[in-house]
This record gives structure tokens, C-alpha cells and sequence, in this order.
């Protein structure tokens, strides 16, 4: 019973035991290089560090530009000591690797070029932007619309349906249970927040369930409200869209126009009345079509004309392949539109003709949905569209997963501002067509993750264990081409609030412009689920070499105050 007792005291004490985060040796060294072996470390030591050891431009990591950073990290230190030299002790530079501000591992600026056609890049891509919850049941509201575009998400989609009245729009996820919103109300919230994150422009993609008369109303809601920030192409086919630079504040209307709609009505019509079912999987409507665009409730037979206000204003056109997906891929490429896929179709058309697929999307747009089945606003893998061009990969914002994490990461490139270039191997053909194949490995990423720190400032004491500091382990995925999908996991460090694992591992990398670097921070449990301590996802492509402060997440995306690791990158 004593023993028993004795236990218990020691893990209660335990819990409290709290260890002083410790520079890393190869800090140290870092440090004692740079310094010449001096116990401080000046403005020129600084820059030289940030050049040998962190591979900074030396264009932009000037002299006067790292007396800035000296002064930054001093400004944060001096409450810690009356010492009043500008430099820096081992300490200083130790908290300075650790800033995530200070010393991010990716750029946080706009550095691509953003002056080429609209279809060359990925655009971070929202699917029913309305919906609170799942598919079926949740609210529609303007709130999760907001909550995105302060994320820097630049494609909206709505779903526009006549009320109960038959005389104004609501937003909702047809025949479903989703309580409705009203259209003008979520306008006025894209109005008022479209460019809160991101100057460059917004597209609303509207799944149109409309009759002529409303979509009139919508083409004056959309005018009244949006003004002059409202894009409207000079002609009705573009052979070529404007850049995301031309295209600055504004916004942008995708839809299908009237007339196909009308048209599309009355051939499904008169295909029911001579046949049912269809030839084959190229022409099944739910994979090929928006997700419910085949159903129009617009009411064919009573003659009624297509509003050419709400025709004209619509800048990106969509529609479905009539004739199957084959064929709508390689015809019609001189004129630019867009093109809507499951994420179902999209793997059968990857298999099966992803050459045409890279084809169509050097001058067309590609959107991929989730499938009907994902009624928890679940989403899938994006790498396979983003392989092969698809510019918008539209994913459920408002759940978590590791998918949703992905799609997070890939848009913190160039500085998170919602348009990535895409690589200039999706952009070229061969002398043949042909477009590229990924085999041989370019580069191998190498990353060594030295330690850990911050969740005792982010999480109670008692959250992970209720007797003991938690045991963490860090778990690494490599996701992107097929080939380059890779899974790595460090040690389980017991019974510490700062793990110390400084552990090395290799990735080699066939298709490195659109590799991500998943990070995910486990804490072990033996006898239960390991618990969630926090994660984030890197785009390999803008990854900064050297040391750096990795800032963590939760489930959901949002920044945890304080978690972060300690992590090298290193590019052979």
C-alpha cells in the first residue's frame, strides 16, 4: 500500500515538472560559427548566419535588413535583462529560431507570377460555401462564407433556388433539409468581405435552379450589389482570361448560361421520353455534370425567353459534356469555359485519358466536386487533380481531415493569397502532345526534427495524461505524385512537455512542385487512441532551407497559440 502511495506522489509531482526548452547542438555550433566563438552574436554575424546556415537571398538579407531582424528579436528580449548591447546572447538567437514570424520555413508574400491567364493556376476552391454542417440537415448561412474568405479562399459556391413564393432566391442545398438563407444576404457578405484576405479575384460558381424571371432579379441583385467590382467579359467566348494581376477586386460569375440550361432541359426530356438509362459510365449525369446543375427547375414548355442580363454578366461559362466526357475534353478548346467533375469521374478520366484531361486544362477550367456520398462534408485526396491540372479542386471548408489539412497547406504558397501558379510542366506539350510523365526522382528532401515546445501554454496539464507529461511522437507524410507517398514517425519521447527527438529523415521527390509535408504531432497512449497535440502541412516547393520554427494547428485548422517544433530542411 505504501508503494502503491509512493506511485502515486511521483506522478503527481511529475505533472508539474516542467524543462526549460535547451538550444539544439547543432544550434549551438550554429551560433559559435558565426560568432567566431564570442559570446554575442552582432547584426553582420546575424546576416551571415541567415545566409550560410538558413539560405536567405542576399539581395533581400541585406546588412540594414538583418540589423531589422536583430532589432525585432531585441525588442522581444528585453524585458528578460537590463543588458542594452545591440546583440545577441546564445539565448536571443535560440528564441529568435523559435519565432514562427521571424523565421517561417515558406515565404509569406506573393512571389509568383501572377500576369498569366486566369487557367494557370490552382484556385482555392470552396464546395456549397453555405452549408454550417453536413450535407443534409445543416444551416445555410452567410457565416461560414465570411469564415472562408478570411482564409483567403478565392471560389464561393451558392446554390440559388426560388423560395416557397416563387418570388425571390434563397441559397440551400436542394432537396435536402438544410434550413434556406436568403441570396441577398449572402451577396452583401461576399460584397463586404471578398478581398479581406486576398486582393485577387473572387469567383462565385452558382448552381442555377432559377426561372428567367428570377434570374433576372439575380442579374440586378448581382449588378446593385457588386458594382463596378462585378468582371463582364467584352465578348461571350474569351479565346484567352484575363490574369489574377488584370483581375485585382474584382469578382468573377460562373455559371451556365440560360439558353444551355434550356436546352439541356428539353434534350434530357426528350431522352426520357425515347430510352431510359444511358451507354455508358462517360455519360452518367451525377459524375459529370455540377453537382445538380442536370436537374433545372426551369419550366421549359411555357416558352419563356433566357434573361440576357443574367447571361451577360456570367464571365466563365459551364457546362456538361453532352456527347461524353472524351469528346467534350478534346473539342471546343479555342474558346475558354468550364468543365464540373466528381471526384469519381475525375479518377475514371485520369485513368483512362489523363493526357487529354492535362490538354484540356491549359486553356479551360477544371472543377472537381465531392461525391453525393460524402453527407459529413467529408472530402477526398486533391493530388490527383491537381496532377493533372484541375484549377478548382472545391473541398467542404467546414469539417477537418486529413484532406482538408492538405488543401490548407497546398494554398499557404505564395504568401496565401488563393492562386498558385501552376508548374510549367502542366503547361507544355510535347513536339508528339505529349504531356509529362513523372519517373525519375529530381530531389530528396531531407528533414531533421530536432524538438518540440509550446503545449504546456496551449493545453491543461491534465489534457493528454492525468498523472505524467505527455509522450509525443511526430508523424511525417509525404503526399502528392503516387510515387512520392511516403510515411515517417520519430520516437516516442515519455513524460515531457519539451520532446527532444533530433531525428533525420529522407524523401526522395519525383514531382517536388506539388509534394506537401505533412506534419502531425501524436501523443501515445497505450491502452487508448493517441491523442491530437497538433498539425500542419508544407508546401515543399516554397519550403525555406535551414532551421525553422514550424507553427502547429488543431483539427480545424486555426493556429494554436503556442505549439510549434524546431525543424530543419535541407534539399539534396
Amino acid at each position: 500500500m505504501a508503494s502503491h502511495s509512493y506511485k502515486m506522489f511521483m506522478c503527481f509531482s511529475r505533472k508539474f515538472k516542467i524543462t526549460e526548452a535547451q538550444p539544439p547542438l547543432d544550434v549551438v555550433e550554429a551560433f559559435s560559427v558565426c560568432t567566431d566563438k564570442a559570446t554575442y552574436m552582432n547584426a553582420t554575424q546575424l546576416r551571415r548566419f541567415l545566409l550560410e546556415f538558413q539560405g536567405e537571398d542576399p539581395a533581400v538579407m541585406t546588412d540594414i535588413a538583418a540589423a531589422r531582424v536583430l532589432d525585432l528579436i531585441l525588442q522581444r528580449r528585453r524585458h528578460l535583462s537590463k543588458f542594452t548591447k545591440q546583440a545577441l546572447t546564445l539565448d536571443d538567437f535560440f528564441f529568435f529560431l523559435f519565432c514562427n514570424d521571424l523565421n517561417s520555413p515558406i515565404l509569406n508574400q506573393v512571389h509568383h507570377d501572377m500576369t498569366a491567364p486566369l487557367q494557370h493556376y490552382y484556385i482555392y476552391t470552396g464546395h456549397n460555401s453555405y452549408l454550417t454542417g453536413n450535407q443534409l440537415s445543416s444551416d445555410c448561412s452567410d457565416v461560414p462564407i465570411i469564415k472562408v474568405l478570411q482564409r483567403g479562399v478565392r471560389v464561393i459556391e451558392l446554390d440559388i433556388w426560388p423560395n416557397s413564393a416563387k418570388n425571390d432566391i434563397n441559397v440551400l442545398h436542394g432537396r435536402t433539409l438544410t434550413t434556406p438563407v436568403p441570396l441577398i444576404k449572402c451577396l452583401k457578405s461576399i460584397r463586404d468581405h471578398a478581398f479581406a484576405a486576398s486582393p485577387y479575384p473572387l469567383i462565385i460558381t452558382l448552381e442555377d435552379h432559377l426561372t428567367p424571371g428570377l434570374q433576372a432579379k439575380v442579374a440586378k441583385m448581382l449588378t446593385d450589389i457588386f458594382g463596378e467590382m462585378l468582371y463582364t467579359p467584352d465578348s461571350d467566348h474569351l479565346e484567352e482570361f484575363p490574369s489574377p494581376e488584370e483581375l485585382k477586386y474584382r469578382i468573377i460569375i460562373s455559371t451556365k448560361p440560360p439558353k444551355e440550361y434550356l436546352e439541356a432541359k428539353v434534350v434530357k426530356s426528350n431522352k426520357e421520353d425515347t430510352s431510359a438509362g444511358s451507354s455508358g459510365d462517360e455519360t452518367q449525369p451525377n459524375d459529370m455534370a455540377d453537382d445538380s446543375d442536370e436537374d433545372q427547375d426551369i419550366d421549359t414548355k411555357s416558352g419563356q425567353l433566357a434573361a440576357p442580363e443574367y447571361k451577360r454578366l456570367i464571365a466563365i461559362r459551364a457546362g456538361k459534356p453532352k456527347d461524353g466526357l472524351r469528346v467534350a475534353l478534346r473539342s471546343g478548346l479555342q474558346k475558354v469555359r468550364r468543365l464540373s467533375l466528381s471526384e469519381v469521374a475525375l479518377e475514371r478520366a485520369a485513368s483512362n485519358y489523363g493526357v487529354d484531361v492535362v490538354r484540356f486544362t491549359q486553356r479551360n477550367f477544371l472543377r472537381i466536386y465531392p461525391k453525393g456520398s460524402r453527407i459529413r462534408s467529408s472530402n477526398y485526396k486533391p493530388s490527383i487533380a491537381w496532377l493533372h491540372g484541375a484549377q478548382m479542386v472545391a473541398f467542404n471548408m467546414q469539417g477537418y481531415g486529413k484532406s482538408l489539412w492538405g488543401m490548407h497547406g497546398m494554398f499557404r504558397s505564395n504568401g496565401g493569397c488563393g492562386y498558385v501558379k501552376k508548374p510549367d510542366f502542366l503547361m507544355k506539350k510535347g513536339s508528339d502532345g505529349e504531356v509529362f510523365n513523372p519517373e525519375e526522382v529530381k530531389k530528396t528532401l531531407k528533414v531533421r526534427v530536432y524538438m518540440g515546445d509550446g503545449w504546456r501554454l496551449d493545453f491543461k496539464k491534465t489534457h493528454f495524461d492525468t498523472f505524467s507529461p505527455p509522450d509525443f511522437y511526430v508523424k511525417f507524410r509525404l503526399i502528392g505524385a503516387p510515387k512520392d507517398y511516403v510515411k515517417k514517425k520519430t520516437k516516442v519521447i515519455e513524460d515531457d512537455w519539451v520532446p527532444v527527438w533530433d531525428q533525420e529523415f529522407e524523401f526522395p521527390l519525383t514531382v517536388p512542385e506539388l509534394a506537401l509535408l505533412q506534419i502531425e504531432v501524436r501523443e501515445y497512449d497505450m491502452s487508448e487512441k493517441d491523442d491530437f497535440g497538433g498539425q500542419s502541412c508544407l508546401p515543399v516547393s516554397e519550403l525555406k532551407s535551414g532551421i525553422r520554427s514550424v507553427q502547429l494547428f488543431d483539427k480545424k485548422g486555426e493556429k494554436l497559440p503556442s505549439a510549434r517544433l524546431l525543424i530543419k530542411f535541407q534539399f539534396a
